[in-house]
């Protein structure tokens, strides 16, 4: 269910990557688009630790399965199955929208595995860059970035900030023994066999309160038991999101919900 969502080369969403520069894209613009269909099958999002206590309002988080585990906002139960979304791309109603999703087209990558710095990329295929009438202009006259540009790069740069501060965070659980395999079973009424879900990684509450005190004061100050409790009071909304999906029509087969 929440393995980490991404394509073998690229992050979710990115279907091709290119670097951003005056030479090449001096007439280019960045526009809203009205729906982001992209997303509408999406129903694990990449998530950082800043977001924890505005996203478990929201959507059950888990973490993925693996050695190197992510922290993933859940809009769905089932792969291809996005409860705030409809198929056409629009955001049905008011929620917090992670910033991976608010993120893209951008993002900040390394031209190559060599490089030193992270330069400004974007998806060339998003519909939302290019050569456009309308939008705000990437680059002036004189070919340096606007306002609209820098507040993309100031934005990409707060996401990586995050990114660094979630590694932490998942270190902390890994280094403590914190992180065990997930399961929940939902019964719904009428079906005599539960629906069963794995595939993700949550936290072991059991060994969470074996923790030492030193190492509970030692949380409590840094806020890293904030993010922890965050996360237990979210898995609580695994019922509603299946609730979600019964109302939508997209409820699996019993077998088909690990």
């Amino acid at each position: 269910m929440a393995s980490a969502p991404q394509q073998p080369q690229l992050p979710l969403f990115f279907n091709d990557l290119m670097p951003l520069n005056s030479n090449d894209h001096k007439n280019f613009r960045t526009r809203s688009l009205d729906s982001a269909p992209w997303l509408s099958k999406a129903h694990a999002i990449p998530l950082t630790v800043d977001e924890f206590v505005q996203s478990q309002r929201h959507f059950p988080i888990v973490f993925s399965s693996g050695d190197n585990p992510l922290p993933l906002a859940l809009m769905g139960l089932n792969e291809g199955v996005n409860t705030f979304v409809d198929d056409a791309g629009k955001v049905t109603e008011q929620i917090y929208l992670p910033a991976y999703i608010r993120r893209y087209p951008f993002m900040l990558a390394k031209l190559s595995q060599d490089a030193d710095e992270l330069s400004l990329m974007f998806d060339p295929s998003s519909g939302a860059v290019g050569e456009f009438e309308d939008g705000e202009r990437l680059f002036d006259d004189e070919g340096k970035p606007t306002d609209a540009t820098n507040r993309v790069l100031e934005f990409c740069q707060h996401f990586e900030g995050a990114a660094q501060r979630t590694q932490a965070f998942l270190t902390e659980l890994k280094d403590n023994g914190l992180l065990m395999a997930g399961e929940v079973a939902i019964q719904r009424e009428g079906v005599e066999q539960p629906y069963i879900y794995r595939g993700f990684q949550m936290v072991d509450q059991e060994k969470l309160r074996e923790l030492s005190d030193e190492k509970v004061l030692e949380w409590n100050k840094n806020g890293i038991l904030m993010l922890i409790h965050a996360h237990i009071y979210s898995l609580e909304l695994m019922r509603t999101i299946f609730a979600r999906q019964t109302s939508q029509g997209k409820a699996p087969q019993p077998e088909a919900a690990a």
